[in-house]
């Protein structure tokens, strides 16, 4: 009788990993979730407007706008002081009037990483493998009393991405960023909520992050207030200003 049980217990548990989620099947029921590939993609540019706290003490404003297929800007503004990073896909800049430094300039290869990873528009699961990426499957891990599904994303620049799925809805809720800056590894933890439609897709309009080893700045908490997709955006916006002291240059993103 015991090992007649033992056996069918065996089976069974065959047959559960014989139907285990792969990894290409847990990227397409993401990708499903949030409206489907053929619309992500034809989300071209896209505009995030809203607040960010830093610490839970100051409160600013902040303004994303990407473009397909790998351009990014990130604007904070607090008492008319607005500080600006961009990738155009190739290069970074900043500018940085929080620190007295209100010409624009260059980041080194490493202060460029975050923003690189950051910039497609899908996310790092959207195209992967047409990006270089390597993608594993690492089971179920518990967050915040959900067993979430957990992914691998070692992208093409070597830096890695834990990406963390619902496993009812099949949605990010959680990432966690390893890289390289400046000889430092760097982790972040980045947690997703809220989600809402943009043109058919899902993204989330609550984001919270935290920099481990950063302190209270290391923590902030963006909530979208604002967003419109296919919006003209000038590749101007993304690359480095050829004069200086010519303000935010976002004219052709509103």
């Amino acid at each position: 009788m015991r090992m007649s049980m033992l056996l069918s217990v065996a089976a069974l548990f065959v047959a559960t990993s014989a139907h285990a989620l792969s990894p290409d099947e847990l990227v397409a029921k993401n990708l499903e979730a949030r409206g489907g590939l053929d619309k992500i993609h034809a989300i071209t540019t896209l505009k995030l407007e809203g607040k960010m706290r830093i610490g839970g003490q100051f409160e600013l404003t902040f303004a994303t706008y990407q473009k397909a297929p790998d351009s990014i800007r990130n604007e904070a503004t607090i008492q008319s002081l607005t500080q600006v990073q961009a990738w155009d896909g190739k290069d970074a800049w900043q500018i940085s009037p929080f620190q007295g430094r209100r010409d624009p300039e260059k980041m080194s290869d490493d202060d460029a990483r975050p923003l690189a990873d950051d910039a497609a528009i899908g996310g790092p699961l959207v195209d992967w493998k047409a990006r270089g990426s390597t993608l594993d499957y690492l089971g179920t891990e518990d967050i915040d009393g959900t067993e979430a599904h957990k992914l691998k994303v070692t992208l093409k620049n070597g830096d890695i991405e834990y990406v963390y799925l619902d496993p009812d809805y099949f949605l990010e809720i959680r990432t966690v960023s390893q890289l390289t800056v400046r000889g430092t590894h760097v982790e972040s933890v980045t947690d997703y909520g809220d989600y809402e439609k943009i043109n058919g897709v899902y993204f989330p309009f609550s984001i919270a992050s935290e920099t481990k080893g950063g302190g209270d700045f290391g923590k902030q908490q963006l909530t979208v207030t604002k967003a419109a997709a296919n919006v003209p955006m000038d590749d101007s916006l993304f690359t480095f200003p050829a004069s200086t002291g010519t303000g935010h240059g976002t004219e052709g993103a509103k």
